[in-house]
């Protein structure tokens, strides 16, 4: 075996190995298009960052990626392993620590100071809900509990930081509870109500999202706001204190939606599970057929999604190694 920096000439070899061993895992097949989208044409792709394990014959039985970016999350001092696949008969110690001492290299060479397998990775790989008929999510948020690579990276300094779950809802399956309607009254009753938003009838939008510094979702849903895509509102006396959303039905049939949000001053209302709960109904208003999140293991919103009938279906690790 031998370790080659990713060129062109080995892209069959890697979409057949990709194709074979990480769709076993559930990640979604890959062709050169997508390939390139994922991979080459992101612009925190490094062509000495990608490397393929090579057999005797030069076949391809090995493929790793990952990126480096100052301007991500963490990224001054980290670097992100994007994946590691390797064909069924490869995946030995020897294998995986080839080409994860590959990518650990060009970290430290840009002077890292540790590896992150975690969900601010850019270079999103989707995957397919186990059971359903090829129901994809967009983005694995770390490495699959029990994997042949999660059981690797444990076993050599790697340390599990968290788990995400993923869940799932088919939108068929959505109903509105007694419960819900009767936390809906109360908080009419406070002067809150849960909509569709409304450039007549809300404001304040832009000032609420400034509440959460959170860069992602004060550059797309004011923007969303502003182009008149929906998107769910909590609002007392017409302007903004919560969102979810946006709603957008994917080609796919999925719901994407960038996240949830209650302003800090008005927790404690039961707005949080309203906004969900409006969301998945203007989802399925809009025909979507399912939608598919993921929140960390200790998260209290777990609560209010599976009220709403989702269930887990994936756990992801997220995992550091500090040089």
């Amino acid at each position: 075996m031998r370790i080659a920096s990713f060129e062109h000439r080995y892209l069959d070899g890697v979409l057949t190995l990709w194709n074979a061993a990480a769709v076993a895992e559930d990640y979604k097949e890959l062709d050169a298009a997508s390939f390139d989208r994922i991979f080459l044409s992101n612009p925190y792709y490094d062509p000495a960052n990608a490397f393929v394990l090579l057999d005797e014959h030069g076949a391809a039985q090995g493929f790793a990626c990952g990126c480096t970016g100052d301007d991500l999350p963490l990224g001054d001092v980290a670097g992100y392993i994007t994946c590691i696949a390797l064909a069924e008969a490869y995946r030995n110690d020897g294998a995986y620590g080839m080409l994860l001492g590959a990518l650990e290299a060009r970290f430290r060479e840009l002077g890292k100071k540790q590896a992150d397998v975690l969900f601010f990775n850019p270079m999103m790989l989707p995957w397919y809900v186990p059971g359903t008929p090829k129901h994809e999510h967009n983005n694995a948020p770390g490495v699959p509990v029990g994997s042949p690579f999660h059981v690797y990276l444990l076993a050599h300094g790697y340390a599990e930081r968290t788990q995400e779950c993923a869940m799932y809802l088919n939108l068929s399956d959505f109903d509105w509870p007694d419960e819900m309607r009767s936390k809906e009254a109360k908080a009419n009753a406070e002067g809150y109500e849960v909509e569709l938003f409304d450039p007549q009838l809300h404001n304040g939008i832009e000032a609420m999202l400034v509440g959460f510094d959170n860069p992602l979702w004060q550059r797309e849903i004011a923007q969303c706001a502003v182009e008149g895509v929906p998107v769910v509102i909590a609002a007392q006396g017409g302007k903004a204190v919560g969102f979810a959303g946006p709603v957008i039905r994917q080609d796919n049939g999925r719901g994407y939606f960038a996240g949830i949000g209650v302003h800090p001053d008005h927790e404690g209302h039961g707005l949080g599970s309203l906004l969900f709960f409006r969301l998945c109904e203007a989802f399925r208003a809009i025909g979507t057929d399912y939608m598919s999140l993921y929140t960390g293991i200790k998260n209290p919103a777990i609560r209010i999604y599976e009220k709403a009938g989702f269930k887990t279906v994936k756990h992801f690790a997220i995992m550091r190694r500090e040089f």
